[in-house]
């Protein structure tokens, strides 16, 4: 694989930033991911955090080069985060659980699959089109997919900030994932918070991304955000990948994993709870599918709507 990758966060007008985001490679599978901890519950950054390390030690246990089954591997991983997310709760004795939006994207073997919960975005692009975004998992999608709202309305909506889904609620979260996308040279795949989707419109972050190497681009789209949120910035964090062909010219930023040792697992994912605080235990097929039965099952209820801020 060759790929150039790029990500930065900025606090914004925010006391805390609850967003996390990182990457994860071996020789042979990429592991992007973003969660925005939802700062209507205390303590949002925790839930992210630990869903960023649940999610990343997972990838590290079983990509044997590559994950064998990618879309079961994002909604069991997703699942595990859930779970640990409660656990930190119970453990530490808090009066409500944290939570977190989440977003997630595997490549391996020239193909893409991502899945996430809540409004934390992944644009898929090409040429300066999108090919394929995410659906926010809000109140506001929702009416608008029920014809009962205007897409103009997304903006200012009383509704735009509740969510439905998020890892940490009381319900288990429904993981939705995308069909499997062949990427090209010069494909950009994109992930980011609200703070910046929220602030700047989709043809501005196509043409940036078109129009500069993603080293540029990032920054300068989370700068005009926040400069144009100014003190009532949210947090904003993006981390975006361009994936490269085997011939394309080499971009001094580009990563090579062909020269990477067999099972070697290199990461940006920083640890900042103590490792015993946050457990991944091994899941058995019954225990997996379990689970799948119970959110299959929860997508037939009424969706909870959870305040995003």
């Amino acid at each position: 694989m060759r790929f150039s990758v790029y990500q930065e966060s900025k606090i914004g007008g925010r006391k805390v930033n609850q967003d996390r985001m990182g990457y994860s490679y071996t020789r042979d599978a990429l592991l992007l991911l973003l969660a925005d901890g939802m700062g209507g519950h205390l303590h949002g950054e925790i839930a992210a955090t630990i869903a960023m390390e649940t999610i990343g030690a997972l990838f590290q246990q079983l990509a044997d080069a590559y994950i064998k089954k990618p879309e079961r591997f994002l909604e069991d991983s997703f699942f595990a985060a859930h779970r640990e997310i409660h656990r930190y709760r119970v453990a530490h004795g808090m009066p409500e659980t944290p939570r977190t939006t989440i977003v997630a994207c595997l490549i391996q073997h020239n193909t893409a699959f991502w899945a996430h919960c809540g409004d934390s975005r992944l644009y898929w692009m090409r040429d300066g089109q999108i090919l394929a975004r995410t659906r926010d998992h809000s109140r506001i999608e929702t009416l608008i997919a029920q014809g009962r709202a205007d897409p103009s309305e997304r903006a200012t909506h009383p509704d735009r900030n509740k969510l439905f889904n998020c890892l940490g609620a009381p319900n288990l979260p429904i993981v939705e994932i995308s069909r499997r996308a062949s990427l090209q040279a010069g494909d950009v795949i994109l992930l980011c918070s609200d703070g910046l989707w929220g602030v700047l419109p989709d043809n501005v972050l196509t043409h940036s991304l078109q129009n500069n190497t993603i080293v540029r681009a990032v920054p300068e789209l989370i700068h005009s955000a926040t400069s144009i949120a100014g003190k009532n910035s949210d947090n904003v964090t993006a981390l975006a990948m361009m994936w490269e062909s085997g011939s394309s010219t080499a971009d001094p930023n580009s990563i090579t994993t062909n020269i990477l040792p067999p099972g070697t697992v290199t990461t940006t994912i920083q640890s900042t709870l103590d490792a015993d605080e946050v457990a991944v235990d091994g899941y058995d097929d019954s225990a997996i599918e379990k689970a799948i039965e119970e959110i299959r099952c929860s997508i037939e209820k009424s969706a909870r709507i959870t305040p995003r801020n």
